[in-house]
């Protein structure tokens, strides 16, 4: 990453109708395609849209907002500030969430709006490489299990 990005995550009732539109609107395809997520970061702004998968029409969209750094160091620049001025902020380091590693903090507004401020360490695959080699049986097992510790990773626990 060159640039920090704003980080929009939103919860669809629609996943493929909302990629569908996305990739119209933005005029890229995803870079990231997983099981109930993707992932859009257009050239041409400091964009960088995860959608998720389960949420009912008319519920809300937000699921987070975020400000995605170039450095950990960035992170910790950033932490360090907010920390001083005394809001309440969770932090999380060499988590696995939404398919990657990433060190993050988190902060809420006064209106439950929750914000993460991170940097990616490294994409995580979909398969170790053990199950790559494993047997059938192993394989198809594998497929149930989720990457992520649960399925709200991406946002912050209460």
């Amino acid at each position: 990453m060159s640039a920090p990005r704003v980080h929009v995550h939103m919860t669809v009732s629609d996943l493929d109708k909302s990629r569908l539109f996305y990739e119209t609107f933005l005029g890229v395809s995803p870079v990231k395609v997983k099981p109930g997520y993707v992932k859009f970061l257009p050239p041409w702004g400091p964009l960088n849209l995860a959608l998720s998968g389960g949420r009912a029409a008319g519920e809300g969209h937000v699921n987070h907002m975020g400000v995605q750094l170039v450095t950990r160091d960035d992170v910790m620049t950033q932490l360090q500030r907010v920390k001083a001025t005394g809001l309440p902020v969770r932090e999380e380091f060499g988590v696995d969430c939404c398919h990657a590693n990433q060190d993050k903090f988190w902060v809420e507004d006064p209106d439950g709006v929750e914000w993460e401020v991170y940097v990616l360490n490294h994409d995580l695959e979909d398969e170790s490489p053990a199950i790559k080699n494993a047997s059938p049986t192993l394989k198809d097992e594998s497929r149930s299990l989720r990457l992520a510790k649960s399925a709200t990773c991406c946002a912050p626990s209460p």
